[in-house]
C-alpha cells in the first residue's frame, strides 16, 4: 500500500511538472515517463505471483522494453498493454489515463475485481480493443463508454456485471465489430440502440437475465454484417417475425434456452452461409419451414426441446453438409426416410422423445460418421439394422421403443469407441452377445425390461472401465459371474426382476467403487456374503424376494454410508448387524424372513445356536404368502414372465377375497351413516354387522391403487351407487391392539375435516385386522403427475402447481393450528398428496403415528425407507425435539419436487445429487432458474422465485429458523397477489 501510495504522489509531482515545461526540451522526456508513471501506478494495485512484470521498473525512461507493452516505433508511444492469463489480481488503477495514446488493452483471464470503471474512463484516445474478459469484475457498465466512438473489439464476457445496460449506450458505435457480454448477470432489455452498430459481425449477450421482446424487424435483423448472433441462455420471449434472411451472410444464430415461441421464421432458408443453427429448449411451435433445405451449408441443426410438430422432414437429406441432427423433445411424427444414409457427414443423430414410427432406415449404416445416436422414446418397431454396430458408434440409446429381435453383435471398430449402450424397455430377445465383453471403453450398459431369455453372460467381468450395469426384468437365468467386480470401476448394479439363481459371489466385495446393489426379486440362494462389508461407499442394497437363507453377517453393521437397505422374503434367520441403518429398517424391509430377530416381527426368532428352535411352517406360510406371491405375480406381468397358479398363489387370491368381502361390507354399511351423520367422526363397523352385510344386495369392485409404510390401499367401486371409497389395510405391527384406544385416537383423526384433507368415513377393527375407509381421489397422486406421467399425459401446469403447493399449505396449516397437540404428519410427500377431478390437493395418511403404540420406533426407523431426501435433520437426533417443523421441512423439499420437476435425491453415473443442496448452490450463483422443470411451457418468473425462497427457508437445516404453516400460507397469498400489489416477503 505504501508503495502504491509513494507513486501515486510521484506520479502527481511529475504530471505538475510536464505541464510546466511542456514548451521545452524536458517537456518531451516528461511526456514519455507519463507512460512510465502510468504504467508503474496500475502495477502498483496489483498482485503478480509470478512475477511476471518484474521487467517493469521506474527507473527506465522508456516501457517500451517492458514484457507485455507494445509501443508504436515511430512515437515511442505505448499502444499496447496485452497481460492475459497471467493471474493478476486486485483493482484495475487509474493509472492506465496517463496512456495518452492506447489503441489496446487487453487483460483477459486474470483474477481483476472492482468495477471496470477506470478501464474505460480514458479519453477518448482512439482505444480500438478492450477486452477485460475472464475476470471477477462487478457493477454496472458506466455510461462513459457510449463516449467511445473509435473502439472496434470490445469483450467483457465472464465476469460478474450486472443491472441493466443503459438503451443509449451503444449511440455512437460506429466502429464496432465485436461485441461480447456474455456470462454475466445483466437484466432487463436489449437495448435498443445496438441496431446502430451498423459494421457488427458478432453480438454475444448470451448467458445473462434479460428479458422482454427484443426488437428483430427493425433491430437485430438489420444488422446486415452480423455474421454471428448469440441471445441463448436467457429470460427472452416472443415471437421471431420474417426477415431474418436481410442478413446476407449470417453464419451462426444461438437462440436456445429463452422463452420464444411461435413459428420459426419462414424465410430462415435464404440465409444460405448458416453453418450453425440452435434454437433448442425454447417454445416454438409449428411445423420446420421448408424452407431449410435450402442449408446445404448447415452443419449443426438443433431445435430439440420445443413444441414443433408435423412430420419428420423427408427432405433432410438435401441438407447434405450437417454432421449435428438435435430434434429431440418434440412432437414429430412419421418415419426417418431412408435418404437419411445420404447425409454422409452425419456425426450426430438425436431424435428422442417425438412420436415417430417404423423400422431404423438401414441406409444409416452409410453414415460412416455416425457417433452419436439418440432414438429414445419413440415407437420405433422392427429389428436394429447390423450394419448400425459395425460403425464406430460412442454413445446408442434406442430406449423405450418397441423394437424386437436380437441385439446384433458388435465390430471390432464398435469395440474401441462405445462408451454408452441403452437398449432398455423394448421387444428385444434372443442372446446377449458375447461380443459385449469385448467393449473395453464401455460406460453405461442398460439392456432391462426385456424379453432376452439369456443366460447371464459372464463376459460381464470383461468390462474394464463400466460404471453402470442395469439389466433388471429381461429373463435372465444362471448364476452372477463371479469376476463381474474386477475393474474396479463398477458404481451401480441392477439385476432385479430376473430368474437368477445359485449365490452372490464372494467376489462381489472387489466392488470397492459401488454404491447401489440391487438384486431383488431372482432366486438366489446360500448366504449374504461377509464382503459385502467392504463396500464402504455403498447406499442402497436390495436384496428382497430371493431364497437367501443364515444370518446376515454382523460386519455389514460397517456401512456407515448405506441409505437403503431390503432383505424381506428370504430364509434369513438371527439377529440384524449393530449399526449402519439395519437396526433403524422398516418392518417391510424384513418381513418374510424365517427367524429374524426383530421387536418389529412376529413369530419364531432362529439363532444360530446348537439346540434348535422350533417353530410352524404353516404360521410362515401364513405370514409371506400374501404379500410375497402378489408381488411375484406383478413383477412376472411386467417382464414377460408366465407361470401357473401354485398353492402359494391360490392362498394369497384367498387373503385378497377376503379382504374385498370386509372392504364391501365397509363400504355398504358406512354410506348411509356418513349422509346421516355429517359430523361425526367415523363409523365403527363389528364382525356380526359383516355377517349380517353379506347378504346385500350391493355389488362392488375392488382393485389394489397403492402400497406403503401403514398398509395396503384398495379402492372400492359401490355397483348400485357409483360412488368410490379408498380402503387402507393397515399393517398390524405396532398398531395400537385395544379397541378403546384405537377408537378413540380415529375419532380424533375422524374431526380432521378440510378441504385439502382426505375425509375418513369409517374404520374396521379386530386383533387381527384393521382397516380405515376414505373418500377416494380420483386423479391419483402428485407422484404420479410429477415423476411417473406418461409419455402422452401433459405435464403439470404452473397453475396447478401453485394450486397443490397453496392447498397443501392449507391442509397442513389446519392439522398444525386447530389441534392441540397439533397433528404431526411425519410424511408430507408427493405420494401422500392426492389429486381431485380439479387437482385439488388432500393430504393422506395424516395423523396415521397416533395409532402406533410407539411412534419413536416406528417412524424414526422408517425416516430413510420411506422418505429419502424428505426427512428432516432433527428426525436423526434424539435429543432435538420433533414438533411440526419437520412437516415443514418435508414441505420445503415438495415445493423443490414441483418447481424443478426432480426428485429429493437422484443417483446419477457418478455422484449422488440431494436436490436441497443444488437449488441452493444455484441461488447463490445467479442461476436458480436452470433448474425449474423444462416440461412447463410457460411460468411467471415473479412467482417462482419466491416460491423456491421459500422453500429454502422451509428445509433449513435449523428447525427454528423454519416459518409456522400459517406463516407459509400467507407467504403463498402474498406471492400469488398480483404484482403491482405485492409487498416483499422476503
Amino acid at each position: 500500500m505504501m508503495v502504491g501510495f509513494l507513486w501515486l504522489v510521484s506520479y502527481l509531482l511529475l504530471s505538475v511538472s510536464a505541464l510546466l515545461n511542456c514548451n521545452g526540451g524536458y517537456g518531451v522526456s516528461a511526456l514519455l515517463n507519463d507512460d512510465v508513471l502510468g504504467l508503474i501506478v496500475f502495477k502498483s494495485d496489483l498482485h503478480d505471483p509470478y512475477s511476471n512484470l518484474a521487467s517493469w521498473s521506474e527507473d527506465d525512461d522508456s516501457p517500451c522494453s517492458w514484457r507485455f507493452v507494445e509501443c508504436n516505433p515511430a512515437t515511442g508511444r505505448v499502444n499496447g498493454v496485452l497481460l492475459d492469463g497471467l493471474s493478476l489480481s486486485g483493482k484495475i488503477g487509474r493509472g492506465l489515463e496517463k496512456l495518452q495514446y492506447l489503441k489496446v488493452l487487453s487483460l483477459s483471464h486474470n483474477n481483476f475485481s472492482g468495477s471496470v470503471s477506470p478501464a474505460l474512463e480514458l479519453n477518448d484516445n482512439g482505444l480500438e480493443r478492450l477486452n477485460l474478459s475472464h475476470n471477477c469484475l462487478s457493477g454496472v457498465i458506466p455510461t462513459s463508454l457510449g463516449h467511445m466512438s473509435s473502439i472496434r473489439f470490445l469483450d467483457l464476457s465472464e465476469n460478474s456485471l450486472s443491472g441493466p445496460v443503459p438503451d443509449n449506450l451503444f449511440d455512437n458505435c460506429f466502429s464496432l465489430h465485436y461485441l461480447s457480454l456474455a456470462r454475466n448477470m445483466f437484466e432487463g432489455p436489449i437495448p435498443s440502440s445496438l441496431s446502430k452498430c451498423s459494421l457488427l459481425n458478432s453480438l454475444n449477450l448470451s448467458s445473462n437475465h434479460f428479458s422482454g421482446n427484443p426488437d428483430f424487424s427493425s433491430g437485430i435483423w438489420s444488422m446486415k454484417r452480423l455474421r454471428t448472433l448469440d441471445l441463448s441462455s436467457n429470460l427472452l420471449s416472443g415471437s421471431l417475425p420474417d426477415g431474418i434472411s436481410a442478413i446476407d451472410y449470417l453464419k451462426e444464430i444461438f437462440l436456445m434456452g429463452n422463452q420464444f415461441s411461435g413459428p420459426l421464421p419462414a424465410d430462415i432458408g435464404v440465409c444460405l452461409h448458416l453453418n450453425r443453427l440452435d434454437f433448442s429448449d425454447n417454445l416454438f411451435t409449428g411445423a420446420l419451414p421448408e424452407s431449410l433445405q435450402r442449408l446445404n451449408s448447415l452443419t449443426f441443426f438443433g431445435v430439440s426441446n420445443n413444441m414443433l410438430t408435423g412430420e419428420f422432414p423427408q427432405w433432410i437429406s438435401k441438407m447434405n453438409s450437417l454432421e449435428y441432427i438435435e430434434l429431440s423433445g418434440n412432437g414429430f411424427t412419421g418415419s426417418l426416410p431412408s435418404s437419411i444414409g445420404d447425409l454422409r457427414s452425419l456425426k450426430c443423430l438425436s431424435l428422442s422423445n417425438n412420436k415417430l414410427t417404423g423400422n431404423i432406415p438401414v441406409s444409416l449404416v452409410s453414415c460412416t460418421k455416425l457417433s452419436v445416436i439418440r432414438l429414445r422414446g419413440n415407437s420405433f418397431n422392427g429389428s436394429i439394422p447390423e450394419g448400425l454396430f459395425g460403425l464406430g458408434l460412442e454413445e446408442v440409446d434406442f430406449s423405450h421403443n418397441e423394437l424386437m429381435g436380437s441385439i446384433p453383435p458388435g465390430s471390432s471398430k464398435l469395440f474401441e469407441t462405445l462408451l454408452t449402450l441403452d437398449l432398455s424397455r423394448n421387444n428385444l430377445q434372443g442372446n446377449i452377445p458375447a461380443e459385449l465383453g469385448l467393449l473395453s471403453n464401455l460406460r453405461y450398459l442398460n439392456l432391462s425390461w426385456n424379453n432376452l431369455q439369456s443366460r447371464m453372460p459372464p463376459e460381464l467381468g470383461f468390462f474394464q472401465n463400466l460404471t453402470i450395469i442395469d439389466i433388471r426384468n429381461s429373463d435372465l437365468y444362471g448364476s452372477i459371474p463371479r469376476d463381474i467386480c474386477d475393474s474396479g470401476s463398477l458404481k451401480i448394479l441392477q439385476l432385479d426382476g430376473n430368474l437368477l439363481n445359485g449365490s452372490i459371489p464372494e467376489d462381489i466385495g472387489n466392488c470397492t467403487s459401488l454404491y447401489m446393489l440391487s438384486l431383488s426379486h431372482n432366486n438366489l440362494s446360500g448366504s449374504i456374503p461377509m464382503s459385502i462389508s467392504k463396500l464402504i461407499k455403498l447406499k442402497i442394497l436390495k436384496l428382497e424376494f430371493n431364497e437367501l437363507s443364515g444370518e446376515i453377517p454382523q460386519e455389514l453393521g460397517r456401512l456407515e454410508n448405506l441409505l437403503a437397505a431390503n432383505i424381506s422374503y428370504n430364509r434369513l434367520t438371527g439377529r440384524l448387524p449393530v449399526g449402519s441403518i439395519f437396526l433403524e429398517l422398516d418392518k417391510s424391509s424384513l418381513q418374510g424372513n424365517l427367524g429374524l430377530c426383530s421387536p418389529l416381527l412376529k413369530g419364531p426368532c432362529k439363532m444360530n445356536v446348537s439346540k434348535p428352535l422350533v417353530f410352524d411352517p404353516s404360521a410362515y406360510i401364513n405370514q409371506i404368502s400374501d404379500h410375497r406371491r402378489r408381488n411375484e405375480s406383478s413383477i412376472a406381468s411386467t417382464s414377460h414372465h408366465h407361470m401357473f397358479l401354485s398353492l402359494s398363489v391360490i392362498i394369497a387370491s384367498l387373503a385378497a377375497l377376503f379382504i374385498i368381502f370386509g372392504v364391501v361390507v365397509i363400504s355398504f354399511l358406512n354410506v348411509p351413516e356418513v349422509h346421516q351423520q355429517e359430523n361425526s367422526s367415523c363409523l365403527i363397523l363389528s364382525p356380526l354387522q359383516i355377517g349380517s352385510a353379506i347378504q346385500s344386495r350391493y355389488s362392488t369392485t375392488a382393485s389394489e391403487i397403492g402400497d406403503g409404510v401403514f398398509g395396503t390401499v384398495y379402492k372400492i367401486s359401490l355397483g348400485s351407487q357409483g360412488r368410490n371409497l379408498a380402503i387402507k389395510r393397515l399393517v398390524t405391527s405396532n398398531i395400537i391392539q385395544y379397541p378403546e384406544d384405537f377408537d378413540r385416537e380415529v375419532r380424533v383423526l375422524g374431526k380432521a375435516r378440510h378441504p385439502n384433507l382426505i375425509a375418513l368415513k369409517g374404520y374396521y377393527w379386530t386383533p387381527q385386522m384393521q382397516l380405515l375407509v376414505t373418500e377416494y381421489a380420483p386423479n391419483s397422486s402428485l407422484q404420479t403427475k410429477l415423476h411417473e406421467r406418461l409419455p402422452s399425459t401433459p405435464p403439470l401446469s404452473w397453475s396447478n402447481r401453485i394450486k397443490i403447493l397453496m392447498g397443501t399449505a392449507k391442509g397442513l396449516a389446519h392439522l398444525h393450528h386447530s389441534f392441540r397437540p397439533p397433528i404431526i404428519h411425519y410424511s408430507i410427500k408427493p405420494s401422500n398428496i392426492l389429486l381431485d377431478e380439479n387437482y385439488n390437493p388432500k393430504i393422506s395418511d395424516f395423523g396415521l403415528v397416533r395409532l402406533l403404540q410407539k411412534m419413536d420406533k416406528h417412524v424414526m426407523s422408517n425416516r430413510f425407507q420411506s422418505a429419502i431426501g424428505y426427512v428432516a435433520p432433527e428426525l436423526a437426533c434424539q435429543s432435538l425435539r420433533v414438533n411440526e417443523k419437520c412437516d415443514i421441512y418435508n414441505f420445503g423439499v415438495m415445493i423443490l419436487e414441483l418447481v424443478t420437476g426432480r426428485r429429493p435425491v437422484e443417483y446419477g453415473e457418478d455422484n449422488v445429487v440431494i436436490l436441497c443442496e443444488h437449488v441452493r448452490v444455484l441461488f447463490e450463483q445467479g442461476n436458480v432458474l436452470d433448474c425449474v422443470d423444462p416440461s412447463m411451457s410457460q411460468y411467471p418468473e415473479d412467482e417462482v422465485l419466491p416460491v423456491l425462497k421459500l422453500a429454502l427457508v422451509c428445509s433449513s437445516q435449523i428447525p427454528s429458523s423454519r416459518p409456522s404453516m400459517a406463516e407459509v400460507v400467507q407467504i403463498l397469498e402474498v406471492i400469488k397477489t398480483p404484482v403491482p400489489q405485492r409487498m416483499e416477503v422476503f
